[in-house]
Order: C-alpha cells, then structure tokens, then sequence
C-alpha cells in the first residue's frame, strides 16, 4: 500500500502534539527546550510539515521518547481512532472546503479528544448505514446543505450568465431557443450533435444526453422536449464558459468520481436556469403578479409560458429568487415521483430554505399524507388526458403546529422514465410578511386543509384519505401512557 505523505505528516504531527500536552509543555515551552521555532513547531503539529532526521532526533532527546516511536505510523489507543479515520479516506469524501472547514481543523478537534470524537463517527456511520445513506444520498446532502446555507442564491453565477448572454449576444427578453444554444456550442467550442446514437441503445432509454470529451461529441436524445434540449445545451455551455472540466458525462446522471463532479453538475445546472429564466425578467414578473389584488391561476401559468422550461426548471427558479429578491426565505421545494403501478409516492428531491420544514425524505418506508398538494395533483394528472400538467394549489395546515404553508404545485410525465408521473410543489410559510407581499393572499382565497406528515404518525380523525393506520403514533401514544402510570406508582409510594 502506497502510504502518502500527506498522511504521514499528519501522524507524526498528532504524536508531537500528545506528548507535548502531556507533558504540559507549550508551544513556546517546547521551542525553548529545543531551540526550533515555535513557528516551526506549529506546522509540524499541523502536519504542513515532516522534520529533517536531526530534528527528530533533537525532539526525541528533550521530550524523552524513542526515536523509533516517533518515525513509527502505529498510533496509542488514544490515537488510534483518528489513524483509521485518516485511513480511511472519510475526510476526503466529506466536502470540507464547502462549508469553510479546513480538514487541519477538524483533525486538531478529533485529536484532542479522539475516544469521543470516534465514538460519534461510529454513531453517524451506523445511523447511516441503518437508514441505507449511500455515499451518493450523502453527497446530495452535502450539496444541499450548502444550497440551503446560501439561501439558494449565487451571485457569481447568476453574474456569469449575464455575461454570457451579453458577450454571445443572447436576447434575453425573448424565449431562448435551443437551435441559437445549439450553433454557439458547435460553431464557438467545436461540440458535434448526434441525435441518432441513443436510439440504437435499448437499456439507454431513460438516459438523454452522453458527452463524450476526447471527440467534444454530445449524444442526444431526439424525442426529448424543446425546453429539455434547451436546458442540456444551457448545461454544456456552462461547463465550457465558466472552464469547468471535472464534470458529470450524462444526464440525468448515472456515476460520479468526486463530490467536485456533484457540485459543478449543480453550478452548471443553475448557471442553465439563469440563462434560460434571467432574475431580471423573472422578478419583475413575479413582482406584478404578486400586486394583483384577486388570484388567478392562469396569470402564473403564463409566466411559465414565457420561459423555455420545464415546470421544475420554474418552481427550482423560484427557490433562487423569493429569498433574493422577496424576502421569502421560510419555503421548501419538493418533487415527488409515482410509479402508476404503485400506490407508493416517493420523495426524490427536497430542498428548505431558513427551516426544515416537513416533509422530509422517508426512510422508513411509510405512507406520506395523501391530504398534500403535491400527491393531489398527481391523483388529478392520473385520472386526465395525461397530455397537459395539472395544477394545484393549498394552504396546508400541519395538525399540531403552528405552521401553515401556501403550496403550488403541477404534475406531469415523469419525461425520463415509463408509467411514472411527478409532481414539483414549492410551499411558503403564512406570516405577515407573506400577506403583504401577496396582495391577492386574503384568508379566505385558497382551500385550507389539515395535513400531516405520514399516515403512521397522523392523529387526524376520520381522515378519508388515509393510506396506513397511524401505527407509529399509537406506539408512542402507549409509551407515554406506561411512563405516566409508572410515575403515579412511585408518586403513591411517597
């Protein structure tokens, strides 16, 4: 086994550090006792460094332990747990750099108390492991914890199509069309259009797109829409003008290398939204329809109209710019998926701006409440022609909370998969600030229902709708019922 440096350093660094603080030396102490710099000292400790063989030898004389203890990568029983986290490679999957974390940093933190520090990895990994969070489950939550810390805004981003646009000379007023993608791809950065290839392939039929970088080739899907073909060029161009090169060949996505491929697939895929739905024009239309003093449904279906998008490229859209440029921070955006064979619903994606609204993914394999928006457009979508997306729209209110939710959704065609349909739904929090903004939000405007999370854990009465008796509830409703008789048995013994 190829033992790198990187790793070496940081052992010996994490033995210096021990028997420094064991022996209740400072860094100052210790570079006085030896005559090296505490500078120095310092980034040994941190692993930025290995000392030459007469510093080792210096350092083992004054701190009174073995030569060969220190140039040794076996660690003490203390030590032992960060040797294996090291090892193991953990902290170079966990996207450190993402959240400003420097992986010197938290290593110090596991050295200076590693039984405990190991005892809580072992934890989150078997948690992990029980609920099946693969390493790509992982990734994907990396990346949206990083979304929901930026409120789902990038400025840089969103100033790089900008750029584009004007040095391309894209109309961005006007709908963007795939052909005007397509020409600056092929004639600016020598991309080849095969829309042939895909077909011949049987077992590729969910796939809509393979690049193929040593040829610059992009294998196409011909059948797929025109916003879908205009959203995959958008993604392309992305990854040429911002130079990204460590990047994801298909889409949808099929294998990653890293987590950096995970992230330029999200940077590439908001740099397409903006493009195609510029803040500029979003805004300002978002801004008119929120003064309209009556709600009406097909005012917002004709913004959608005016964009080359799906509905989800819209409803992600929105999640970029409420918080931006409404101060609507307090919402979450969810698509849900349903095999028509099924009578599962399965929440495939979910992102929550400033709370963690419910609901969330489901590991536990029970039934989501059938009384949401976002599963009643799919029931609607199912019993229609199946040509046109059906919309929907709620107030959703959570049984015992205080929350309510203002809910849009629609549902179609899953477009990537047979027999399944979707549903994208974006909810905002009921708060004052929400009502000003909405002129046309008055408390009788739209339906108002009580909802709850899952059938197992909901205590609505007579819920006609209910998919699974709320067995979960009932378990813990026991529980507490044991606990309180219990406590009247000990309280009668006083």
């Amino acid at each position: 086994m190829v033992i790198e440096d990187e790793y070496i350093r940081l052992i010996f660094g994490l033995k210096l550090k021990q028997i420094r603080t064991d022996k209740k030396l400072s860094l100052f102490g210790l570079a006085k006792l030896t005559g090296l710099s505490k500078s120095y000292l310092n980034e040994i400790e941190k692993g930025k460094k290995y000392p030459k063989p007469d510093k080792i030898v210096l350092l083992a004389e004054h701190l009174e332990v073995p030569y060969d203890h220190f140039v040794s990568l076996k660690l003490d029983k203390n030590l032992a747990p960060v040797g294996e986290i090291l090892q193991s490679k953990i902290l170079k999957e966990i996207p450190l750099d993402l959240f400003g974390i420097k992986e010197n940093v938290l290593i110090d933190i596991v050295a200076n108390a590693p039984a405990k520090v190991n005892a809580f990895i072992s934890t989150i990994i078997k948690i992990a492991q029980n609920y099946n969070l693969t390493r790509e489950s992982f990734f994907l939550a990396s990346l949206r914890s990083y979304q929901e810390a930026h409120n789902n805004y990038f400025e840089d981003i969103e100033a790089d199509a900008e750029r584009f646009a004007k040095s391309y000379q894209i109309d961005t007023t006007k709908k963007i069309t795939s052909s005007e993608l397509e020409e600056i791809l092929i004639e600016e950065f020598g991309y080849t259009i095969n829309e042939d290839e895909l077909s011949k392939h049987k077992n590729l039929d969910e796939l809509r797109n393979i690049f193929i970088p040593k040829k610059k080739i992009l294998l196409i899907d011909k059948d797929i829409s025109e916003a879908q073909k205009t959203f995959i060029y958008a993604k392309e161009i992305a990854y040429n003008f911002l130079n990204i090169e460590d990047r994801l060949y298909t889409f949808p996505w099929i294998k990653f290398e890293s987590f950096d491929q995970v992230l330029h697939n999200f940077i590439a895929s908001y740099f397409a939204g903006a493009l195609i739905i510029p803040r500029t024009i979003i805004t300002q239309k978002l801004t008119d329809l929120f003064a309209e003093k009556t709600w009406n449904s097909l005012h917002l279906h004709k913004i959608i109209k005016q964009f080359n998008c799906s509905q989800e490229t819209f409803y992600q859209r929105l999640t970029n710019i409420l918080p931006k440029y409404f101060n609507i921070k307090n919402l979450f955006f969810l698509r849900f998926t349903h095999n028509q064979n099924s009578e599962n619903f399965r929440l495939s994606k979910e992102l929550h701006i400033t709370q963690q609204q419910a609901p969330h993914a489901n590991r536990n394999h029970e039934h989501y409440c059938r009384r949401w928006i976002s599963i009643k457009t799919i029931e609607d979508f199912k019993k229609s022609s199946k040509k046109r997306a059906t919309f929907g729209i709620q107030i959703s209110s959570y049984e015992n909370e205080n929350n309510e939710y203002l809910v849009l959704s629609s549902a179609t065609s899953d477009p990537f998969k047979k027999d399944i349909q979707r549903s994208v739904s974006i909810g905002m929090l009921l708060s004052n600030h929400l009502k000003k903004k909405l002129q046309f939000l008055k408390e009788d405007t739209f339906t108002k229902r009580t909802v709850g999370v899952t059938c197992e854990t909901c205590s609505v009465k007579n819920c006609t709708e209910r998919a699974a008796k709320p067995t979960k509830l009932e378990k813990k409703n026991r529980h507490k019922e044991i606990a309180n008789t219990v406590d009247e048995i000990i309280a009668s013994y006083h």
